[in-house]
């Protein structure tokens, strides 16, 4: 009897360690927007979009995600995946993002997301499709886009037209912002990464293949479902917390 022959792209198995990190910066974006919706409600009185300490921590989880989503696109060029797999996967990440703009205009009216995490990571996704699977080629270009993106600013891309680049003076008023630069440069350099682990056979160091603890297994569970998480934690939250606001309203 013929063995079967295998389809033009089989599944890849899921790499735990991905799914960790991607874990780990799922608990930190939900701790973070719970205190943000704290003090939305009036319990805390933080200035989140203002005070370093808090933009600090914030632009680390968005590191983590956006390092990620390189390291996972240059995941999917290793595996082969069709070009069906991947347009499935844009269109979901894009559809959500325009319903994040659509939700954010009826919380936040004109600092509405425009231009957010999805929004970026929709946009970046198509522009690492073409890049080679070359190490050297997308360090470079990681490197190159957060030296632009983190010391070239000017007035000329604060219309809203072109301040979604990031190289604007002023950032715009809006409740989520991460713009092409510098964080695509990130993507980039996960690209760049995968590249080098893929000519290691994408092998671990013996510390880093222990991930059977039960925290680890509940952090790769919820970095399988980053997209599902990131659309249902603030409405659970908001709604839990808004019934709360209300019984105790005096």
């Amino acid at each position: 009897m013929p063995v079967p022959r295998p389809g033009p792209n089989p599944p890849t198995p899921r790499l735990p360690i991905v799914d960790l990190v991607r874990g780990v910066a799922i608990v930190q974006m939900i701790a973070y927007h719970f205190i943000y919706d704290l003090t939305y409600f009036g319990w805390l009185h933080f200035q989140m979009i203002e005070e370093p300490g808090w933009i600090a921590w914030r632009n680390a989880i968005v590191s983590q995600f956006v390092l990620v989503v390189g390291i996972g696109a240059g995941l999917g060029q290793a595996a082969g995946r069709s070009g069906a797999r991947f347009w499935r996967r844009w269109g979901q990440i894009a559809a959500s993002a325009a319903l994040v703009s659509a939700a954010s205009f009826w919380l936040f009216g004109a600092r509405m997301i425009w231009f957010g995490i999805l929004h970026f990571v929709a946009l970046a996704l198509l522009l690492a499709r073409p890049l080679p699977a070359r190490a050297g080629v997308n360090l470079a270009i990681g490197a190159a886009t957060l030296g632009v993106g983190l010391f070239v600013h000017d007035a000329w891309f604060d219309p809203p037209w072109v301040d979604w680049i990031g190289l604007a003076a002023d950032k715009p008023p809006t409740e989520d912002y991460v713009p092409l630069l510098p964080w695509f440069g990130l993507v980039a350099i996960g690209l760049g990464l995968t590249a080098l682990w893929r000519k290691r056979a994408f092998a671990l160091p013996p510390s880093l293949q222990r991930l059977q603890s039960p925290p680890a297994r509940a952090l790769r569970w919820l970095g399988t479902w980053p997209l599902t998480i990131y659309l249902v934690h603030q409405p659970i939250m908001m709604a839990v917390l808004w019934v709360v606001h209300e019984v105790l309203a005096p």
